[in-house]
């Protein structure tokens, strides 16, 4: 758990002198922060299709949007063909 590594208490310190939040919530934006610096190329087209798919959208329409938020991630993914993303959601 965060609180359990001394390594983030001073940016924990950091976030409670500089911003309105408690340490409590500080922790878990950080913790939230690394959550997603952690997630695979794999995770986030799955849960991107998932959400998009929850929004209404059809497969042509999320696929394509998934290709174009792809290079925009933390640490650039491989580019991925069509073919690939689809077997990355469906298997």
């Amino acid at each position: 758990m965060l609180e359990s590594r001394a390594s983030y208490d001073d940016l924990i310190d950091h976030l409670v002198r500089t911003t309105p939040l408690q340490r409590g919530e500080a922790a878990r934006v950080i913790q939230d922060v690394l959550a997603y610096f952690d997630e695979t190329a794999e995770d986030f087209v799955r849960r991107r299709h998932r959400e998009l798919q929850a929004k209404g959208l059809v497969n042509t329409d999320i696929f394509d949007r998934i290709t174009a938020e792809l290079p925009y991630r933390a640490v650039t993914p491989p580019e991925y063909s069509l073919r690939q993303l689809r077997r990355i959601v469906y298997g």
